[in-house]
């Protein structure tokens, strides 16, 4: 049957290949698309200028010990040596570290990019030089191996991502499901039968990292949303932060990058917490007023005027809550005494004074006594919250834990 000439066409099914690369590679967040890009252009150099070597740019554990050439930890993750070789990595790159930067943030994903390829590379070291230097079997080639790519870095975040998600098992390819746990071990099986020219050590260390990420063993070397955002706010990044794909720190969730599988019993000392935070502990820091820093916490309070206006404001705040409360407290079995309908009518017509809140709070059942435990403020400060903020939710959320974790992400964002 001819479509009729006044019919317009579907412009998204007959969207030329152009509009749907171009619409694709914009729900690529900032720091991914360039890793991409990045590692593109290095490819396309070499493969102009002919360099196809590698020998000053690749990871060699004996050129590193022996020459104390540590740039070759980081140069190493940007190079490849075939076309498959970028295009394989890159592909698995853009879903990843798409899902792992909405989550952490752009700055942040950059610093555990940069932490993940630095124990991956040490991971490496250590266990060459063993190979190469045990008493019953020695094997150097470990040890002069010349390593290049980015799926080191890709092994670790398939392991942080799947702890993230949360899931029992993943499919291998569609063929086959197996435990999330061991995800990473099959996928790295089954690349070292399939191709050529794997490192089987360098993405067993990606491995090795990405569990000791989630395990929590570089929670001291983890900085806190403070470390991040002072770097957004910095004049050489502006240019980069005012981007749309661009994800800012507090836009993600501040637990992506808190280890999942972290102990409450930590070690005494400086490496029971962050490090980063023990050391801004010890800096000087100007005192601040409690009222302050509840403004600071919750922007938008108004002005502070005097004692007075300050419990009106708190009192004004409250005035939602405390009506849910008196709806909820009724039934129709159980109808308001005069008491309750007189404060209820005082809050309708707005005349909210110190008074009306002490008769209201004295005829509503109070749940606020509720102390928030320990071990509570513990699990909110282990997901990365600062003590005093979770304190604060704790107290207003009257100590229910997800209500509380809903009022600090709302902060964080």
């Amino acid at each position: 049957m001819p479509r009729p000439r006044n019919m317009r066409p579907n412009i998204v099914s007959e969207a030329g290949v152009p509009t749907r690369l171009n619409q694709w590679w914009e729900t690529i967040p900032f720091l991914t698309s360039a890793v991409v890009v990045v590692c593109g252009i290095i490819y396309l150099v070499c493969l102009l200028v002919g360099y196809d070597s590698f020998d000053e740019v690749c990871f060699s554990p004996s050129a590193v010990v022996s020459r104390f050439q540590v740039y070759r930890i980081y140069t190493a993750i940007f190079f490849h040596g075939s076309l498959l070789h970028v295009v394989f990595n890159m592909m698995a790159l853009v879903p990843l570290g798409s899902e792992l930067e909405r989550i952490m943030g752009s700055v942040r994903l950059l610093y555990v990019i940069i932490l993940l390829a630095t124990s991956n590379a040490i991971f490496h070291i250590v266990i060459a030089l063993l190979v190469a230097h045990n008493p019953f079997l020695t094997y150097d080639y470990l040890v002069n191996e010349c390593a290049i790519g980015f799926s080191g870095v890709l092994f670790s975040m398939i392991v942080i991502e799947t702890s993230l998600s949360g899931v029992q098992s993943r499919s291998v390819f569609g063929l086959f499901n197996v435990p999330a746990k061991w995800y990473a071990f099959f996928l790295l099986v089954v690349f070292q039968l399939l191709m050529q020219n794997v490192s089987l050590l360098g993405h067993l260390c990606g491995i090795l990292s990405g569990f000791a990420y989630t395990y929590g063993l570089f929670n001291f070397l983890i900085p806190g949303t403070s470390f991040y955002s002072s770097i957004e706010a910095s004049s050489w990044l502006s240019s980069c932060v005012r981007r749309p794909k661009f994800i800012v720190c507090t836009g993600g969730n501040p637990s992506g990058y808190i280890p999942t599988h972290a102990s409450e019993n930590s070690t005494s000392g400086i490496f029971s917490g962050n490090i980063w935070r023990n050391l801004s502990s010890l800096m000087p820091q100007r005192e601040v007023s409690a009222q302050s820093a509840e403004d600071s916490r919750f922007p938008g309070r108004g002005r502070t005027l005097g004692a007075g206006q300050g419990q009106m404001a708190s009192a004004l705040h409250s005035d939602s809550s405390l009506q849910a409360r008196l709806l909820e407290d009724s039934s129709p079995n159980r109808p308001l005494d005069s008491s309750t309908l007189h404060t209820t009518q005082q809050f309708s017509e707005g005349r909210h004074t110190v008074d009306n809140v002490a008769t209201a709070a004295a005829v509503v059942p109070q749940r606020q006594g509720t102390v928030a435990s320990e071990e509570d403020i513990k699990k909110l400060v282990s997901m990365g919250f600062d003590r005093t903020q979770v304190e604060v939710a704790l107290a207003a959320a009257e100590g229910d834990l997800n209500v509380a974790v809903e009022i600090l992400m709302s902060q964080q964002g």
